[in-house]
């Protein structure tokens, strides 16, 4: 089971952090993406990370960072410098293979959305 928090309100210029916790399983196995979704828009992928290789969207590359806490069973996307159009719902998955993430393909398992907002 996958479990996001930190998604709420904020400026454009502003901060948050994403955190993606695991139950049950050892995440350190599995590779772990960040998707998000805005309203009228397609699902996309924004970030990726595996055992020791990540990959960023161009939308977020430079603003956006992924990064795993094996001990805590916890991903995390930082997120900075925060426009309107990264206004979403966000939701991780988790995949053993990080090309099925990688290629945008649902995950082995998905976690329920978390929604950032991101005022102008």
């Amino acid at each position: 089971q996958l479990v996001e928090s930190g998604g709420g309100l904020v400026q454009a210029g502003g901060s948050l952090r994403l955190s993606c916790a695991a139950s049950g399983r050892t995440f350190s196995n599995y590779a772990v993406g960040w998707f998000r979704q805005a309203p009228g828009k397609e699902r996309e992928l924004v970030a990726v990370i595996g055992w020791s290789n990540t990959y960023y969207a161009d939308s977020v590359k430079g603003r956006f960072t992924i990064s795993r806490d094996n001990a805590k069973n916890t991903v995390y996307l930082q997120m900075s410098l925060l426009k309107p159009e990264d206004t979403a719902v966000y939701s991780c998955a988790a995949d053993s293979n990080f090309v099925v993430l990688r290629l945008g393909r649902t995950g082995q398992y998905w976690g329920q959305e978390t929604l950032v907002t991101v005022s102008s």
